[in-house]
């Protein structure tokens, strides 16, 4: 699905005191962005906020990030935490690629929801769950690796699940059929349709 491009959205976006400008300077001093020591979850590929929104609210304790690459996506998520005056959640506006330069040893927890799953054998690299991206994680987690990941992609899933597998994730949960307490916008579209969702939750100690 083409992306709509929203005028101004980027000039919005930056400007706003949910955003993190320049976040490679609080590299391994996140913390300080919430002037507290709360533990902080991620999540990759925010949309349009639904999901971290509804997880912020219900969890005032915990600290909220959100990564997007897009500002005419990610405007509708400030906009959703700017209407409930959240203070536990903020967002950073780049490429997932990125997220091993920004963070370091610092995140509790890292949700993966409907990321595009590259189905093609020459963009694996490209998934959220490939090797290449498992190894970022490694440096971004505080103590114990906790992911949690949903995908209405029944090819993506297997694939996680092998992936994870063998980058040494223990599989604490799996499901083909999940129902969620906190929906993204794309959950909601495709539970309408009555479309499967799968989910993953997996560890590692070390």
């Amino acid at each position: 699905m083409r992306l709509k491009n929203i005028k101004g959205a980027k000039e919005f976006v930056i400007k706003n005191q949910y955003l993190i400008n320049e976040p490679e300077k609080y590299k391994g001093k996140f913390k300080k962005i919430f002037n507290n020591k709360h533990k902080i979850e991620l999540e990759i590929g925010v949309g349009k906020g639904d999901f971290l929104v509804q997880k912020a609210i219900s969890n005032p304790d915990i600290n909220y990030i959100g990564v997007e690459k897009y500002a005419s996506v990610l405007i509708f998520a400030i906009k959703k935490a700017e209407q409930k005056n959240l203070k536990n959640i903020k967002f950073i506006l780049i490429d997932a690629i990125c997220i091993d330069k920004i963070f370091e040893k610092e995140i509790s927890k890292l949700y993966l929801n409907f990321s595009d799953p590259w189905p093609k054998n020459r963009h694996e690299k490209r998934r959220l769950t490939s090797d290449i991206f498992l190894n970022k994680y490694k440096r971004i987690f505080k103590g114990l690796k906790i992911i949690e990941q949903k995908t209405d992609n029944d090819l993506l899933y297997n694939y996680s699940l092998e992936s994870f597998k063998k980058n040494g994730y223990i599989i604490i949960k799996k499901s083909t059929n999940y129902k969620s307490e906190f929906k993204t916008e794309y959950e909601n579209k495709f539970l309408k349709k009555g479309k499967n969702i799968n989910y993953i939750k997996v560890i590692k100690l070390v």
